[in-house]
């Protein structure tokens, strides 16, 4: 019997209990001991030991698992269920709440899938391979699983061609880590309509970072790095990580951050559904260090953060907050 990986997301309230995503894991682990959290709103199970116990097929299985998250907590989720991980995650991405997506573990299903699909969506590929992708007619998922893996590495570099050439015909051996993941802070901005102004989108991001920030330093805790979530309009969404030159809890070098991984997926008029921000690996706060520079202008806003936290401590988060958000309307509010 093959591998049954289920890929969730859980449509949170906008001011989700502190205890939430450990209660949601405890509930999921009641269904399978192979339970990884990727985020409080995302979780992946690995069913395939778990079928014969329950005496279910994967997509009977998958629905159990989504009444009991609703009965338990009212909260609706979206399903993948595949063969492996990567095609668990992308069904999972192109499911609206309270639906479930499951892929046959057979060839032809997993190429009825793939083959339509944009290229964008395998993980991996960002813009600018995609990109270089379309230059030589590669548009879809198909065109590339197409294409000789040889033909890939030229195009692409020896390692990224390679894993190019397995993911376009479904393959994946990541498996589900049960381990805890470190700590980690997340916060989200759900647009009311979906936004293509880059301006738009970067003012959340400062908007996202400022909330980070806050919060790490209310709770006397560093983050190591920070992952942004881009979903879109198509329900498709994308993923990138940077990890800090040094960990942190200012909110001017998480919105530098934040900035750079954006910058990174070269998006152009991209309709953007929501931008979810989260600091990862936190730490205690006494554990920072900082990388001693010559320049005091560095210093200014770290000072006047220090001094915001204080006002805000006394009359409330919407009395201070950076310039940036105060150009045409008040500051996007975080974790909508």
């Amino acid at each position: 019997m093959g591998r049954h990986i289920l890929h969730l997301r859980f449509d949170l309230p906008a001011e989700p209990d502190a205890e939430l995503p450990e209660r949601l894991r405890l509930l999921l682990e009641g269904i399978t001991p192979r339970v990884q959290m990727i985020e409080p709103g995302m979780a992946v199970l690995d069913l395939t030991g778990a079928l014969p116990y329950w005496k279910r097929d994967a997509r009977a299985l998958t629905e159990v698992v989504q009444l009991r998250a609703l009965a338990h907590f009212g909260l609706h989720s979206s399903a993948g269920c595949a063969g492996n991980r990567m095609l668990a995650a992308m069904a999972c991405a192109l499911t609206p709440p309270g639906r479930r997506t499951v892929i046959d573990d057979s060839p032809e299903a997993i190429a009825a899938f793939l083959r339509p699909r944009p290229v964008r969506e395998l993980p991996g590929v960002g813009a600018k391979t995609a990109a270089t992708l379309a230059e030589y007619g590669l548009h879809t998922i198909g065109d590339v699983a197409d294409v000789p893996q040889p033909t890939l590495q030229r195009l692409l570099g020896a390692r990224a061609g390679r894993a190019l050439h397995e993911h376009a015909r479904g393959r994946d051996t990541t498996v589900v880590d049960p381990t805890p993941a470190p700590a980690s802070l997340s916060t989200e901005h759900r647009f009311t309509r979906d936004e293509l102004d880059p301006a738009a989108h970067r003012r959340v991001l400062l908007a996202l970072a400022d909330d980070l920030g806050a919060r790490l330093r209310a709770s006397g805790q560093i983050a190591t790095g920070v992952t942004c979530t881009i979903r879109y309009a198509d329900l498709s969404a994308t993923r990138r990580s940077r990890t800090l030159p040094e960990s942190t809890q200012h909110t001017v070098l998480l919105a530098r951050a934040a900035y750079a991984v954006y910058d990174s997926l070269g998006l152009q008029r991209a309709r953007v559904r929501s931008i979810a921000l989260r600091a990862d690996a936190l730490r205690p706060a006494e554990r920072a260090t900082r990388q001693l520079t010559l320049d005091a202008g560095d210093d200014e806003p770290l000072a006047i953060e220090a001094v915001a936290d204080r006002a805000r401590a006394r009359y409330g988060r919407q009395v201070l907050y950076p310039a940036a958000l105060a150009i045409s309307s008040p500051p996007p509010s975080a974790r909508q």
